[in-house]
């Protein structure tokens, strides 16, 4: 089976790669990355070597490119992580998230339906987020038939994408499925999101922004989790249609905070004190979702799936992962990225002192 996993130098993608490559030495997996600033080869090193793993540098939002790679490699099974996920990039640059995860999906769909998609067998599985839904009050869940509500020009169009997959299934018949998922965290994380920029400014005592009071509800979701459900789904889920996965584990994220200071305090020796007295509370993003929760009992019971990883123990893995692979945070912390914070953080300080 050729499988085309797109988007699998970033974060979840590699993690699913690193999962995958060896577990199915039959398969030839190949990796369609752009490698904007997120994704990085280093995070495929181990497997990057195998005889049934290869990379390709293209933009999905390119038509003709996209096309050319399917003619190269017919794939039976499309894995569609490639997205710009970021919410915040997504407030200050929407066009390019439009062009990612709208255009690009659209591109992907058009060459696989007009090649593979007839292939007895043959799947595009689309990964999305739960953030489509929008935001929650204090009680209940998303489940796969919450309407769609989004706030941000991120989840707006991956919401936009999602709507994609499910035409190109209703109109054409091309062979679907669709996962929401929650907050995912652990290893090779891009150090802007929540979990690994809070671990990294705590070992070097920078400030740790919070966004408002702190007090915005998501469910973490450990990646290796993720990707065992991701697999589940694509095996055992049915066609056509959607499945949501989350870690049962809905948390504020100033607790977060908070739980991350008291790892770095047991792995490092230092005084959880010390490292919580770097919390510092930062202006608001516009739009900014209450509260995610996900109800993922069609994936357990149809597909067999639950998550192995209790946050606690999940914090502590990606603790010690970031502790000891220095060389990799220091690769990924380019001028770029620190311009990023500067620019996003140090802007919403000022304003919120």
């Amino acid at each position: 089976m050729n499988i085309l996993v797109t988007g699998g130098a970033g974060f979840i993608g590699s993690n699913f790669l690193r999962l995958s490559v060896p577990r199915r030495p039959g398969d030839l997996f190949i990796n369609v990355d752009k490698l904007t600033y997120a994704a990085n080869p280093a995070n495929l090193t181990g497997i990057d070597k195998l005889e049934n793993y290869c990379l390709e540098r293209v933009d999905i939002a390119d038509g003709a490119a996209v096309a050319a790679l399917m003619d190269r490699y017919d794939p039976d099974l499309v894995v569609h992580f490639a997205a710009e996920s970021h919410v915040d990039r997504s407030i200050v640059s929407p066009g390019d998230f439009v062009q990612a995860n709208i255009v690009g999906t659209f591109h992907l769909l058009e060459a696989f339906r007009s090649r593979g998609a007839k292939r007895p067998g043959a799947l595009f599985h689309h990964v999305s987020t739960d953030e489509v839904y929008g935001s929650l009050g204090e009680t209940g869940r998303f489940t796969e038939t919450t309407r769609y509500d989004p706030s941000s020009p991120y989840s707006a169009s991956k919401a936009a994408s999602d709507h994609l997959v499910r035409a190109y299934n209703r109109t054409y018949g091309v062979p679907v499925k669709i996962t929401n998922c929650s907050n995912n965290y652990g290893p090779y994380q891009f150090p802007e999101k929540l979990i690994p920029l809070m671990i990294l400014n705590a070992l070097e005592s920078k400030p740790l922004p919070v966004y408002g009071k702190g007090m915005n509800v998501r469910d973490w979701l450990y990646v290796e989790d993720h990707c065992e459900a991701i697999w589940a789904v694509i095996e055992r889920g049915a066609l056509g249609e959607t499945y949501n996965i989350g870690g049962d584990c809905e948390l504020a994220n100033i607790d977060v905070v908070h739980r991350i200071c008291r790892v770095i305090a047991d792995e490092t020796g230092r005084a959880a004190g010390e490292t919580e007295g770097l919390i510092t509370y930062v202006k608001d993003r516009p739009g900014h979702d209450h509260r995610y929760a996900i109800d993922a009992t069609r994936t357990k019971t149809e597909c067999g799936w639950s998550p192995k990883h209790t946050f606690d123990a999940g914090l502590v893995d990606t603790v010690r992962w970031y502790l000891g692979h220095r060389e990799w945070v220091d690769g990924v912390r380019s001028g770029d990225y620190l311009r990023w914070i500067e620019h996003n953080y140090g802007k919403r300080a000022s304003a919120a002192s």
